[in-house]
């Protein structure tokens, strides 16, 4: 077991069939050895093979350094929500601003399964459909099943980070996954739409990583960052924020406090 320290406040730890590893730990996160090739796709991968069992030391052939990944930390306790819709909002000066509606409420103890309400139950919580963890500096101020309200987590006009999945598309050929333009439709052109070349033929004979090509598009996870809080309704149990917000009418949410350097992120 190998244990990397990244913070003062975290620690990642993780096991690897390692029998000899010389590496040094530095406050970036970055190690000083390297690994094969399949280990700088996966770090976590098992290794079979008897040579790949060593991590092989920083040369000059160029390598890249094997660096290790945390999860970042949040600025404050989020909440999750389900996209309703979008609207217009009418603002006391008479300005109309595009808001999404976001809802939130209980769930129902006979929409859980056994299973999930005996897990909840251990730590005496309400039924909650969705689990989330909010990763923080501090946990000063917070215990064990404490009952949290929306209104002491946020107010209007508190600027907050949305994360969901994005709208699936499907397969979509370069011009609307890419933008790309199209050809000439007469005149005896026979390239309409399609993309064209993709690289030169002997040299370097293939193609490079990261073109841009037809593909799957959408029904990724995006995040729109410091988006204002218009209205909170206490009684509907709904959010108006301003703008839009990924993913369609249904969609999960995750809302937390947006993150701003120097405020709620120190700057280091």
């Amino acid at each position: 077991m190998s244990v990397f320290s990244i913070s003062s406040s975290i620690t990642l730890s993780y096991s690897l069939s390692i029998p000899r590893l010389n590496a040094s730990s530095t406050s970036s996160g970055t190690c000083s050895f390297l690994a094969p090739r399949c280990l700088e796709r996966n770090p976590f991968l098992k290794l079979q093979k008897q040579h790949h069992s060593n991590l092989y030391p920083v040369t000059r052939g160029g390598r890249k350094p094997l660096s290790v990944v945390v999860m970042s930390m949040e600025a404050g306790i989020g909440v999750m929500a389900t996209k309703l819709g979008m609207m217009s909002y009418f603002e006391p000066n008479g300005e109309v601003v595009p808001v999404t509606v976001v809802g939130y409420r209980r769930v129902r103890d006979r929409k859980l399964t056994k299973p999930e309400l005996g897990h909840l139950q251990k730590v005496g919580t309400i039924p909650m459909r969705h689990l989330q963890e909010f990763r923080l500096q501090s946990l000063e101020g917070f215990e064990p099943n404490q009952r949290l309200v929306f209104d002491e987590i946020f107010k209007e006009g508190d600027l907050v980070d949305v994360s969901g999945t994005t709208i699936g598309k499907g397969f979509q050929g370069g011009i609307k996954r890419h933008h790309f333009k199209r050809g000439p439709m007469t005149h005896g052109s026979k390239s309409h739409r399609a993309i064209g070349s993709i690289g030169a033929g002997t040299t370097p004979g293939r193609v490079y990583k990261g073109k841009k090509m037809p593909g799957r598009m959408g029904g990724t996870k995006r995040k729109i960052r410091k988006l204002k809080i218009v209205k909170i309704d206490d009684d509907l149990n709904v959010i108006m924020i301003k703008g839009a917000v990924p993913g369609k009418p249904g969609n999960l949410l995750r809302i937390a406090p947006a993150k701003i350097v120097g405020k709620n992120i120190p700057k280091n």
